[in-house]
This record gives structure tokens, sequence and C-alpha cells, in this order.
């Protein structure tokens, strides 16, 4: 049967309209999601995000680069030595060493990453000197460190009495539990008074960011899983897992358990996702359930959470368990922090 050319062009006319107002719709119903088109705008994970993107907003809105923006956001906590699960602070492996994994992403796809790099508190900004001075994307250990030595960073002590305290309470046990809250949980018996909530339970800033130009950037740092074995590298330092920007798409990035996430390829598969179609919540989503349909017994014992921007400026998060937030900055509200959904 031969369709009218007319009749087809009106259907497909009358179909994309009604696929475009059930988007709309849609989108108006999560409460996560932001209008679009509000650019810049930079989001993070975690409370902590807070202060991070107020310091990427400065670059935002002096009209500079998402690049530039996501460095000196995440600056602030991996400066901070009161944040146990980023930069200087963190706490140590197992055997009291402090190894931090980071990497950095731009709008042209070009990319940096270092991991299990000690001694220096700024490893977002050595990721992004890999990034610009050498052919490869990631640098580990003692060759990440003379790296950064080479190029000007610091060597310093990264391993503060508070963390340490932590760590030298942990090894009277030493019992490696790498489930969910386990950092809040020992942190409350050392400090309970130091820092509000879920501060500790999970070790990254992951953090997204538009530019005047629409472009966008992303940034991912972590002093990784307490007390894990030397040697191990999650999620965070791995572009396509922990962070991952498609400038024609969007980007992602994640927190939580690193390895179910490096199984999933989770920032990887956000974006993908979102390529089809589906609204950052909606993708972050889909994510997670991989997740969870994958191994329903571990899941129902970590947290994983995602967040995602897309190009217009739309955001979005979920994660399996409640309790994961994230920040929000743009021109109309600088200090929002946002529940992500959850499964559990």
């Amino acid at each position: 049967m031969t369709l009218n050319r007319r009749k087809f062009l009106t259907s497909a006319t009358i179909s994309a309209t009604l696929l475009a107002l059930d988007h709309k719709s849609a989108g108006a119903m999560i409460p996560s999601s932001s209008p679009s088109m509000i650019t810049p705008i930079v989001i993070s994970t975690w409370d902590f995000g807070v202060a991070a993107n107020q310091a990427a907003w400065k670059v935002l809105q002096a009209g500079g680069r998402s690049l530039d923006a996501v460095e000196q956001g995440v600056w602030v906590p991996e400066a901070d030595p009161t944040n146990q699960t980023v930069g200087y602070g963190g706490l140590p492996d197992r055997d009291g060493r402090v190894t931090l994994d980071a990497c950095i992403m731009d709008e042209h796809g070009n990319c940096g990453s270092v991991a299990g790099l000690e001694f220096i508190k700024h490893p977002i900004s050595v990721a992004r000197q890999v990034m610009e001075k050498t052919p490869h994307v990631m640098l580990v250990g003692d060759g990440a460190l003379q790296f950064a030595l080479e190029n000007g960073f610091k060597k310093e002590n990264l391993l503060t009495k508070e963390s340490e305290k932590a760590w030298k309470e942990w090894l009277k046990t030493a019992k490696y539990e790498p489930t969910m809250n386990i950092e809040n949980k020992l942190y409350d018996k050392v400090a309970p008074t130091k820092l509000p909530g879920n501060q500790y339970n999970h070790d990254t800033i992951g953090m997204l960011a538009i530019d005047k130009a629409g472009n966008i950037s992303g940034a991912c740092t972590t002093s990784g899983m307490a007390y894990k074995l030397h040697g191990r590298v999650g999620d965070s330092p791995i572009i396509g897992a922990g962070l991952y920007i498609d400038n024609e798409i969007g980007g992602a990035t994640s927190t939580g358990v690193g390895e179910e996430v490096i199984r999933n390829v989770g920032s990887f598969l956000v974006v993908e996702l979102m390529r089809q179609g589906l609204s950052p919540e909606d993708a972050c989503k889909e994510a997670v359930m991989r997740i969870i349909r994958k191994k329903p017994a571990i899941a129902k014992e970590i947290q994983v959470g995602f967040l995602a921007i897309n190009k217009k400026g739309e955001y979005g998060a979920y994660a399996i368990q409640k309790g994961f937030t994230f920040a929000v900055c743009h021109a109309k509200q600088n200090d929002l922090t946002i529940p992500g959904k959850s499964y559990y």
C-alpha cells in the first residue's frame, strides 16, 4: 500500500509535536531537573558541592571556560582538611598512606587522569597537566608523582592528625568493610560532632559545568575508599566510569562504590542514554537499575549515585540508596542542594 505523502508528513508533524509536549510535561514533573537553557551552570555531588560550586561559578560568571571552572571548583574540597573523602585530609588506605585519584575532561574530548597519587594536594591539576602536556590519558603511582614534581607541584604530607587518629582506631580491628556508610560509622566514633550528616558517607566530588559559550567540562576527584588495599583504584579517575563528557549531548559523573560503576562503564552509559533521548534523571536511573539488576544482593548493601547534565542545562540524579544529594549553582540560584531520587 502506498502512503500518501501529505498524510505522512502531517502524521509525522503531529507525532513530533505530541512527543515534544510529552517530554516537556515529563520534565516539569521532575523536581531535580532544571528548566532548559539555564546556562552557565555548575552542578556537583554532595552537600560539600555548594562551596565548590561557588568557586566554579566565579569563573563561569566572568565568562571563563568550563574547564577552568571545574578545576577551580574541586580545588575547594581537595584543600579542605576537614573533608575526609577528598584530597588533603582524606582517610588513608589500610597501610596509612593517603592516595588520591582524579580526572578531568573538556568539551573537545581531551582528558587527563591520575591514580594512586601521593603527597600532592591537588590531583585534579596534575590530571589537567597530563591532559595538556603529555600524549597520555592516565599516569599512576610513582610515575604520577614524578610527573607532578617535574611540573612544579609541591610535595607535602596529606595525612592530617584527625585522619591518622581515625586510621589507628580502625587498626584495632582492621576489619575491611567496603560497605555503605562505613566511613560515617567509623568517623562518628572518632569525632561525632565534626561535620553534619552524610559528609563522610562517600568518597568523591564530581562536578559538571556549562559555560557561556555552551561548552561542557567535568572533573572528578577523591581520596578513595577508606582503608582500601594499597593500590586499589575506583571509578573516579577512569574516563567513562567516574566521568564522561560529550559536548554534543551532555556530561555525567558518579559517586559511591566505584567497582560497580566501572563494571557498568557508568558515566559513559548515562551520556549514551541521554543521546537516545532520555532526560538526565531517567538516564541516571537506568544506569542505577543496571547495577541493581545485575547484582541485586550486593546493591542492597552499597551506594552508587549518578549525576548528569544535558546540553540544554537540564540536570538530574539518581542513586541506589536514599541520602545522595547534589548541589546546583546558576544565575538564579547559587546555594541549592537537592536530594537525588533513589531506588530503595
